[in-house]
């Protein structure tokens, strides 16, 4: 099994447990105000998801986000951005976000993904729904950032955190190839 296959598994197998056991998303989760007291919620929240279109939609875009990064950099590599893209996300969150409501979600780290994948290959073409047409990656998720600002709900802090590790993970690894990399 691959490391995008296992955190995909692992997410979905949390979210049976919160389903089971609501609090386990407060233990898990990460609230501002709590994270000295519970430090883990750092990586944990990264596994739970607060509904099944929220776990649907970010598993989905990690699977295909995911693949393609993982086939550039390599597993090391691609776990490396996911976990410290999700801390960056979170640490932004911690400082950014509303003290007390807890965020949840691996969004932040695969904003984190998609990043370094704008850095490295930013005119590959992605299909988005609804549009019947694939445009360039880049234009896509930076499309999908700017509107996570602006929806309730949304902890657009993570989301900005991820991104820009991301993108300077991406470009670390563009650089280390020694060759520019053409999509």
């Amino acid at each position: 099994m691959n490391a995008i296959l296992f955190l995909v598994a692992l997410n979905v197998l949390v979210f049976f447990f919160t389903l089971v056991r609501p609090a386990l998303t407060y233990y898990l989760g990460l609230t501002p105000m709590l994270v000295v007291q519970q430090p883990w919620t750092l990586i944990t929240n990264l596994f739970v998801h607060a509904s099944f279109n929220h776990i649907l939609f970010n598993m989905i875009s990690l699977y295909f986000l995911g693949s393609f990064l993982l086939r550039l950099v390599g597993e090391a590599s691609f776990l490396k951005v996911f976990f410290l893209g999700g801390l960056a996300g979170n640490l932004l969150y911690v400082l950014l976000g509303p003290p007390m409501i807890p965020g949840v979600g691996a969004s932040g780290a695969i904003y984190a993904v998609g990043g370094a994948l704008v850095a490295i290959a930013p005119r590959i073409r992605v299909l988005v729904f609804p549009l019947p047409f694939p445009v360039p990656l880049w234009g896509a998720m930076t499309f999908f950032l700017l509107i996570s600002f602006f929806m309730a709900g949304i902890a657009w802090q993570a989301h900005l955190g991820g991104f820009l590790f991301g993108l300077a993970a991406g470009y670390y690894y563009k650089r280390r190839q020694g060759r520019p990399l053409y999509f």
